[in-house]
This record gives structure tokens, C-alpha cells and sequence, in this order.
């Protein structure tokens, strides 16, 4: 992977280049670019058939496909320790690993002198899905990546001091960007400024249950539109499908990987509704600040950081989430205040021309560190 007078990373823990299933995915496809740009030579681990059909491929970025065991609580642990046995047979100037549950893998990286930044995400033990062997393993897991991570990043700073106080540990502040995009070609099937936006993996801590609750009210007056799905089928899935076949106003329209589609529903709704609850930075919230979309989120910390004062704050309670969003539905002046503050901080702080620099510069300081 080394050759006289380039740098090379290796990034390690996501489903591959260029796939739009979750928020590392969305960094990687956006970074990995820019890297190459700043000089990089860049190799994407991931899964076969990780990342379909994409038509936009940077062919400078290498990407290679390893072995895993597609279950749900197997698949992270197992496809990262065969990227990471593959980098460590390649030996790139640094790796940049994605999760704390790679922090397992971290050691071996370590001892073929390897230096490495690691993008902690959010605090994944107490995330719902996950039951107890699998929180005790993202416990461990971040246990190892405070003890053998060259450098952290972190996507919000309430999470850079969760990691100060929990684990001892600086750790660099690097968000998610959102792409700034005109309503192009895309086609929306629903009347501007009139309907309800949900975009979310369907997962319990996203509040999707709640919303689901709450939808089943909003629809006597307005159209609610439901993004997503868990990745692998259940009950929320099934909940989704039974309300777009048994209420005429609510429509399921599954994972979208039409961004130009999916930023015009965010452009154009009435209101969105954001309810994750243990991420730092959400891509999406990021991605519905940028398209000026009017955002009722859940009251955490981390939404609070993002939106700051460009969003209406409600406990994940089905009739308070309602309650949200018809008031946004029904001011014009609060949904445009909210829908240019958002955009504008965007624009001022959530760009990936400037996460693509910050994460080339901390990669370039961690290998030189290394070396000195």
C-alpha cells in the first residue's frame, strides 16, 4: 500500500465506498473524496454487496471487500477484524477506523505499527437495539479504544467531554457536513410546505415508535411521509408497512438512496421531525439543517448542540411530538425563522469541504507524530 513520497489510509468499519446505509457511511463517501484530493491514497474496507449499485464512484479510491458473518450482533466485530488483519498485512501510513466496537481489532493495528484515528459515534451501549452481551461488548470495545486509539474524533462536543470525564481522553471535534443542493430534477409526489418529513434508521432510541403514535394523529390533517427502515426487517418495519396500507395519509416510502429526492422532501416539508436520542451529530439532522427543512427534534443534548436555537424541542412523548409539529405546520413565520436559522448555521459550521480538511489534517498529524 506505501509508495515513495504518498500517504496512504486505510479506512476501516463501514459497509464500504460509496454506500448510503448510515451516518459513517455518509462521512466516507464524502471524505474519502477529499482526501484523495488533499493526496491521500485511500482504501475503503468493506462488505460484498455493502454498497449496490452507485454511480458516484471516485476511481481514486481503492476499495476492498473482506469476509464477515452478517448477523446483526456479529457483523461489525467480525468484517472489522478481517479489514483490519488485511491493513495490518499492508501496513498504510495510518488507518481511520469507524466505532468503538473495532477497538477490539485496535492492538493488532498497534503492533505492526500503525497509528490510528478513531470516530467513537455515539455512546452505542445504550442504544435500544442492542441487547446485554452486545452493550457489554461496545463497552469493552470503547475500553480498548481509550486505551489503544492513536487519536479520537468525536462528532459532538458534549460527547468530546463524555470521553474527557469517562475514559481520560482528548479526542478532536469533527461533525458531519451536509450538502447544499437546489431542488434539481427530483420529483416530489407532495404538496410543498404541507406535509410531515420522518428520516431515520428504524431502530427504538431514533423515537420511532412515538412518532409512529403521533403520525396516526397528524394524518387527520396533513400528510406524513416515513424515510427509512431498520436494515433488517422486524417490528418497526412491519408497523410502518401497516400504516401506509391502513391510513390513506401516511406513506412509507422505505430506505431512499435518491439524494436528490431525498433533499427536496427535506427542502419542501412542512416540518421534520428528528428523534435520536443517544448519537452526537446526526448526518441526517445535518443534512435536514442544510435544506432549510423546519425540524422539531427530540430534547437531548446533542440536538440542542446542532440546532442551538433553529428548532422546536419536544420530550418523546407521541402527543407532545404532535403537538411539535402542528405548531410548526400551522406558523409560516416560525417555520421560516426556523428553516433560514438552521440552513445558515449549516452553511457556517456543517459543510464536508471543511470535515474533509479537518480529518486530513488530524490523519496528518497523527502519521507524523508516529514517526517523530
Amino acid at each position: 500500500m506505501r509508495r515513495s513520497g504518498t500517504r496512504s489510509v486505510a479506512v476501516i468499519g463501514t459497509r464500504g465506498y460509496p454506500s448510503h446505509y448510515g451516518g459513517f457511511e455518509t462521512a466516507v463517501r464524502h471524505v474519502a473524496p477529499r482526501l484523495a484530493d488533499d493526496g491521500w491514497e485511500v482504501t475503503v474496507y468493506g462488505r460484498g454487496g455493502g454498497t449496490g449499485a452507485a454511480v458516484d464512484v471516485d476511481d481514486r479510491i481503492r476499495r476492498v471487500d473482506t469476509g464477515g458473518i452478517e448477523r446483526r450482533s456479529l457483523s461489525t466485530l467480525s468484517y472489522g477484524l478481517t479489514a483490519t488483519l488485511h491493513a495490518a498485512a499492508h501496513r498504510p501510513d495510518v488507518a481511520l477506523v469507524m466505532n468503538v466496537a473495532n477497538g477490539f481489532w485496535l492492538p493488532l493495528l498497534a503492533a505492526r505499527g500503525i497509528p490510528t484515528v478513531v470516530n467513537v459515534d455515539g455512546v452505542e451501549w445504550e442504544r435500544a437495539k442492542w441487547g446485554r452481551v452486545a452493550r457489554a461488548v461496545f463497552r469493552v470495545g470503547a475500553w480498548c479504544t481509550a486505551r489503544f486509539g492513536t487519536a479520537l474524533v468525536v462528532d459532538a462536543r458534549a460527547l468530546g467531554d463524555f470521553w474527557r470525564d469517562r475514559f481520560g481522553r482528548s479526542s478532536t471535534f469533527i461533525p458531519y457536513g451536509g450538502v447544499h443542493t437546489e431542488a434539481g430534477a427530483a420529483v416530489n409526489p407532495f404538496e410543498p410546505g404541507s406535509y410531515v418529513l420522518f428520516v431515520a434508521r428504524f431502530v427504538p432510541e431514533n423515537s420511532v415508535a412515538e412518532f409512529f403514535a403521533a403520525a396516526v394523529e397528524l394524518a387527520r390533517d396533513h400528510d406524513v411521509v416515513l424515510v427509512g427502515s431498520s436494515g433488517y426487517g422486524g417490528a418497526l418495519d412491519e408497523a410502518a408497512a401497516r400504516l401506509d396500507r391502513d391510513h390513506d395519509r401516511i406513506h412509507w416510502l422505505g430506505h431512499v438512496r435518491d439524494d436528490a429526492l431525498l433533499h427536496r422532501l427535506w427542502r419542501e416539508a412542512g416540518a421534520y421531525f428528528h428523534g435520536h436520542s443517544v448519537g452526537g451529530t446526526n448526518p441526517a439532522l445535518v443534512q435536514a439543517m442544510t435544506s432549510g427543512s423546519p425540524t422539531v427534534a427530540r430534547d437531548t443534548v446533542f440536538n440542542r448542540e446542532v440546532l442551538q436555537d433553529h428548532g422546536v424541542f419536544v420530550p418523546p412523548e407521541p402527543a407532545a411530538i404532535a403537538a411539535g409539529l402542528r405548531r410548526v405546520l400551522t406558523d409560516p413565520l416560525l417555520r421560516r425563522r426556523l428553516g433560514t436559522g438552521a440552513e445558515q448555521r449549516a452553511r457556517d459550521v456543517y459543510t464536508w469541504e471543511r470535515v474533509g480538511r479537518e480529518y486530513s489534517q488530524l490523519l496528518e498529524r497523527t502519521r507524523r507524530a508516529d514517526r517523530s
